[in-house]
Order: structure tokens, then C-alpha cells, then sequence
């Protein structure tokens, strides 16, 4: 539904019943604040003061017409019994009947009657002036029916139906569904290759690991993506209305990109609720990853306030994260577009390869995009050409350039190119090559090392870049000889390049290959050139405490 907004001050709050797909959450708060106020976190208070339901009753209009419709079919079916007479209900609930009484009609038939003799007819009345005929000798009663071998009772039914009515947050569920259906969609659907985001990610994961801390998630990556492809696609952030009357297209001021969250309760139930990015076009990566996280913390603790489920213009719902591979979402009146993100996973078609042979003929991960857009106002050449611009910002170096600056990341991110021919010569070109690229950190790594703390810069090298030696994206998971680095024979070209940055780029610069000594550079080779593995919290706890105590000798000494 249209969104309307109440200024108050210098704050904006959501006038009531206008939350589009939560409206049940909100009727359910509600019901729950009446009962126990302090059971309703405090930021809704004042809201709730002057909140109303659609109906006195909580059940919306729409699915209090639609129980009323079906009462009158379902009803007789209920009161009925074989006997004529109305059910006895004492004991039992109204709301579960025998399958006997619910459903008569599936009840045994009783054996049928024995056939009455057909009655004599009556005498003809004997016509004045003759005699009268005589009497017709009666039938001969008819025989009696067969009696039917006894047989044994048959133990009552214990099988029960239960009707339970929709009420409150349900209720609001089957009227937000309902008026679904009157939103007429169409999707588009587009497979996007998962390769060089993934790749991306774990850089940037690993950096933050070692940095300020936090996780990227795919959706994060999808969708900024979402967010920069409305820019060359506004249209797909409008939305229909009817004003007076007439049929309308709204261009709202800013993209409040829902996120759909799927909450498990104490019971195990789900529930579906879409919390919005507010002026997501206004953030960059950083903003707007913190503003994901905000949102999902919130919602997770149930923190999430009116203005938070109001003005959502177009949504972003994942049901890749329990293995769908695609999905048609359902339309809310009030957007114009709902995009869905699909399972990362191989093509059926490959799923009898192993994970070499996958690596070695470069098949990549995909996962599919659906589009689901108003056909009113959206057209499906619009549509497809918004997912075709997702699916370039994905593959985009520019793209990940923003993302890697606004993290504040001083390496570059991994680029998509075209695998180059793997054949039995190229294996033994790229080993060569691998032993080029070990040597170029050795020699030039210090050069990449965040060793200024003050500013913040991309730091390249020529000698590093991976396209220099003849590499792609494609070699990080296959397996090279490495002739004892890292103490391995065979490693991943990914697992190599993490020990390289480790030892050589990251907050301590290495320079030692101008040692004219052999042994004495395999001495520090040896000690430096080792795989990360994560501290435990009280080898860092005993760290800081020793920086401590030489922070405060430091300060003594001065």
C-alpha cells in the first residue's frame, strides 16, 4: 500500500496501517500491548496510543468477508448428523468434530430396506343396478429380506478435524495475500555467474578479520548492487497508485530498500518481516552495510520501530539462503519491484564433476536473479535490462573499487577475465609463473605493507598483480608445485597468495632480499612465510596486556 508519512517536528513517523507486508506484525504488537504494555518495547508506546485496527474485532475487512463466505458451506457440513437431529456438543469442542459429523457423506451407507409389497388395488365400486365384483384376493405378503451375517462392531472413529479461524497478526497475513492478487506481476529471471563475487568477498573478510572485525555476506554485495543499477533504472522504484480515481504512477524522492528477514520464533514458528534501508542511494558501501546490520540486529531483538516497516519502495528477499534456486515473491501494493536471490550453486548439469575437474574447465557457481515487477507501469524490456545491469555492476572492476575504498582496503580486488587455454604446456607455463610471482612478493612485497596508519591509500605493484604473470581468477583454486614453500609441495594459487600477503603486505613491511647470503634469506623465509592462523582470545588479551605495560614503561621513560 501507498505510504504515508506525518511530519512531527523534525521527525518523520509512519501514519498507522501503513506498513505493506507487516501490517500483521504491527496488528500483533498491538494486540500485545493492549494485553501487557511492558511486553511491547517502549519506542512503540506512543504509536500504539493512537493506533487503531483496520476492524474493532483486529480481523481485517477482507478476511472477515472471506470466513464469512465460506461459513455458510462448511457450517451444515458440521451440524448435521445421521440421525436428523442437531449434534450434542457437550465435552466437546466446537472446533473438533468427529470425521462422522464433519463429513456425513463419507459415512458408511446402512444396508437397504427390504421392498414393501406392492398393495392390492382397491375393489371397483359396484355400479347401481348390477352386482358387485367381487373383491380382489389380497397379495401374498412379500417375503421377508435376507438377514446379513452378524457383523462385529466396528470400533468408532477417533480421527478428528480441527477449524481454527485467522485472527489477529494470521488474519492480517490472508489479507495481505489477498490484496496481493490484485497487483498484476511478471518476473524476469537471469542466471549471474558467482565466481568473482565470492572471491571478492573473501578478501574483503579477511581483511576485516584482521581489521575492525565483521562479515560480508553475499546479500550486502547484492544489494548495493541493486541500489547503483537504479540509478541507470529508476523507473523499477516507482510504483502504481490510483488518485481520485485515476490510475497513477508514483516516483517516490528516495529508494528505501526492503529487506525481507525471515524470524524464527520460541516455537520454531516463521514469520516474514521487511524492514527498510531508508535513502539507500545516499550511502556507500560502508553506510550501507552498517545500515543491513543495523537492521537485522534490530529485528533479531525485536527492536524495530513504525518507521522502519513504513515507505519501502522496492524489496529484496533471499530464499537462496535455504537452498531455492529461484522464487516468484508476491507484490505488495505500494512497490513496484521485488528482487529474489537465488542458491549459489553449480548447474545440475555438472553435478556428477568433482570439485578439480569443475576448477580445471573454469565452471563457475551460478545463482539466479528474479525480477518481479508491476505490469502496469514496468515493462518486462525494463525489467530485463535492470537485471542485465546487476549482473555488469557484479562483474564490474569499478564496482568493487567503491566497495574495496569505502572499507578503507588497501589492496586491489580480484578482476574478471577469461580463463586463458589450460592445456598439459600452459600447466607447466603457469608452475613457472607461480615461482615468478613467490619471488615478486619476496623482493617487492614491503612495497604493499599498510605501514601508514594516518592516510589511507591503494597500494599496487606492477610486479604483483597476478594478470602480470599470466594468472586469472580462475587459477585460485587449482593446485601448483611450489617446491617446499610454506613447507607444502602442491597449494591452492589462493592459499599461496594468503601466505604471501600475510608475511609481506600486511601491517609490517619484509625487505631482505638484497642478503647475498642464501641460507641467511632462507632463515627468514622460513620464520615468516607461514600460513595466519587466528590468535585464540587470550593470546590476544596477553598481548595487549604486554603492548600495555611497554606503552606505560614508554611514558615513564619520558
Amino acid at each position: 500500500m501507498a505510504t504515508t508519512e506525518q511530519s512531527t517536528g523534525n521527525e518523520t513517523q509512519a501514519a498507522p496501517g501503513d506498513f505493506g507486508a507487516n501490517e500483521w506484525l504491527v496488528e500483533d504488537m498491538y494486540e500485545r500491548y493492549l494485553a501487557d504494555p511492558g511486553s511491547v518495547d517502549a519506542a512503540w508506546h506512543d504509536f500504539f496510543d493512537d493506533y487503531r485496527p483496520s476492524t474493532g474485532s483486529g480481523v481485517p475487512d477482507t478476511v472477515a468477508d472471506t470466513l464469512a463466505a465460506v461459513a455458510p458451506a462448511a457450517t451444515p457440513a458440521v451440524a448435521r448428523q445421521d440421525s436428523g437431529t442437531p449434534p450434542t456438543t457437550t465435552g466437546t469442542s466446537p472446533t473438533a468434530l468427529p470425521k462422522a459429523q464433519a463429513a456425513p457423506a463419507q459415512a458408511d451407507a446402512p444396508a437397504a430396506p427390504a421392498t414393501p409389497a406392492t398393495p392390492a388395488a382397491p375393489a371397483t365400486p359396484a355400479t347401481p343396478g348390477t352386482p358387485a365384483t367381487k373383491p380382489a384376493a389380497p397379495a401374498a405378503p412379500a417375503a421377508p429380506a435376507t438377514k446379513p451375517a452378524e457383523q462385529p462392531e466396528r470400533p468408532a472413529e477417533t480421527h478428528t478435524e480441527q477449524v481454527i479461524p485467522l485472527r489477529g497478526a494470521a488474519a492480517r497475513v490472508v489479507a495481505n495475500m489477498q490484496t496481493s492478487l490484485t497487483v498484476p506481476t511478471a518476473t524476469s529471471v537471469r542466471a549471474v555467474p558467482a565466481k568473482l563475487i565470492s572471491d571478492n568477498r573473501v578478501v574483503i573478510n579477511n581483511h576485516l578479520r584482521r581489521a575492525r572485525g565483521g562479515k560480508v555476506s553475499f546479500t550486502h554485495i547484492i544489494g548495493y548492487a541493486i541500489v547503483q543499477a537504479l540509478r541507470d533504472y529508476p523507473e523499477m522504484n516507482n510504483h502504481f497508485a490510483e488518485i481520485e480515481g485515476k490510475p497513477a504512477v508514483v516516483t517516490p524522492d528516495h529508494v528505501n530498500l526492503g529487506i525481507a528477514i525471515d524470524l524464527v520464533g520460541k516455537d520454531n514458528s516463521r514469520s516474514l518481516v521487511v524492514a527498510a534501508i531508508r535513502s539507500a542511494e545516499t550511502l556507500d558501501f560502508a553506510g550501507f552495510w552498517n545500515a543491513y546490520e543495523d537492521i537485522i540486529r534490530r529485528a533479531r531483538a525485536g527492536k524495530l520501530t513504525a518507521d522502519d516497516f513504513a515507505g519501502t519502495t522496492i524489496s529484496l528477499t533471499n530464499p537462496g539462503t535455504i537452498g531455492t534456486n529461484h522464487s516468484v515473491p508476491r507484490l505488495m501494493a505500494g512497490q513496484g519491484t521485488i528482487v529474489g536471490v537465488g542458491a549459489m550453486d553449480y548447474p545440475a548439469e555438472f553435478s556428477g564433476m568433482s570439485e578439480e575437474q569443475l576448477t580445471e574447465r573454469a565452471i563457475s557457481k551460478i545463482m539466479t536473479l528474479t525480477s518481479t515487477y508491476d505490469h502496469r507501469i514496468i515493462q518486462g524490456a525494463q525489467s530485463g535490462e535492470f537485471l542485465r545491469r546487476i549482473h555488469q555492476l557484479l562483474l564490474a572492476d569499478e564496482f568493487y573499487d567503491r566497495i574495496f575504498a569505502a572499507l578503507r582496503i588497501p589492496y586491489e580486488p580480484v578482476r574478471w577475465l577469461v580463463d586463458r587455454e589450460f592445456s598439459h604446456e600452459g600447466q607447466i607455463d603457469k608452475s613457472a609463473r607461480i615461482i615468478e610471482l613467490i619471488n615478486a612478493y619476496r623482493t617487492n612485497g614491503h612495497l604493499m605493507a599498510d605501514t601508514d596508519p594516518l592516510e589511507f591509500t591503494v597500494r599496487t605493484h606492477p610486479d604483483l598483480d597476478i594478470t602480470r604473470h599470466g594468472l586469472t581468477l580462475w587459477d585460485l583454486d587449482r593446485e601448483f608445485p611450489v617446491d617446499g614453500f610454506a613447507g607444502a609441495k602442491l597449494m591452492k594459487l589462493r592459499d599461496i597468495l594468503g601466505v604471501l600477503r600475510d608475511a609481506y603486505c600486511r601491517r609490517v613491511g619484509v625487505e631482505y632480499m638484497h642478503i647475498t647470503d642464501p641460507s641467511q634469506r632462507q632463515w627468514i623465509q622460513q620464520r615468516i612465510e607461514l600460513k595466519h592462523d587466528q590468535p585464540s582470545r587470550e593470546a590476544q588479551l596477553h598481548i595487549l596486556g604486554r603492548l600495555n605495560v611497554a606503552e606505560a614503561f614508554e611514558t615513564f621513560l619520558q
